[in-house]
């Protein structure tokens, strides 16, 4: 199941959805939510929330989806807060663990505000090693915690 949703956020993010639109919709099918408004909710927290590159995208996108995820596990909002805050902070320390941080811009050591900085990612091929790489990972550590629940 893993390389499927994958798959299917690696060939959204590169047909042009953002990060946190390529993960969130990824799980459209397994967790059984609407796939058209998942990509409006996430349309604003690509580049770091607005290319604001302050918390990565695939890493919100993974916060929605452990937040959907905890929302059918449980019927009490206090229950489902919960389980959604310790998950997202597990989530957060693996990342921080694997990538060294969550912020968009030390990631990709650049400005993506700026035409240099857009120019430089895109001529060294940021969004392909970078991104996409956080992609997998954020994945990775979400299936993780919702393996073990």
């Amino acid at each position: 199941m893993i390389k499927q949703v994958e798959e299917k956020a690696i060939g959204s993010f590169k047909s042009g959805l953002n990060c946190a639109q390529a993960v969130l919709t990824s799980y459209s099918d397994e967790l059984k939510f609407d796939n058209n408004m998942a990509l409006s909710v996430a349309c604003g927290f690509g580049g770091g929330m607005g290319r604001l590159q302050e918390t990565c995208g695939a890493v919100t996108g993974s916060f929605m989806v452990l937040g959907i995820h905890n929302c059918k596990r449980f019927t009490d909002n206090n229950d489902r807060k919960e389980a959604t805050y310790a998950m997202i902070q597990k989530f957060n320390e693996k990342f921080i663990q694997i990538n060294g941080t969550t912020n968009c811009k030390s990631l990709l050591k650049c400005d993506l505000k700026t035409e240099d900085g857009h120019r430089y990612a895109t001529e060294n091929n940021l969004f392909e090693i970078v991104c996409e790489k956080c992609i997998l990972d954020s994945i990775r550590i979400v299936n993780q915690l919702m393996e073990n629940k």
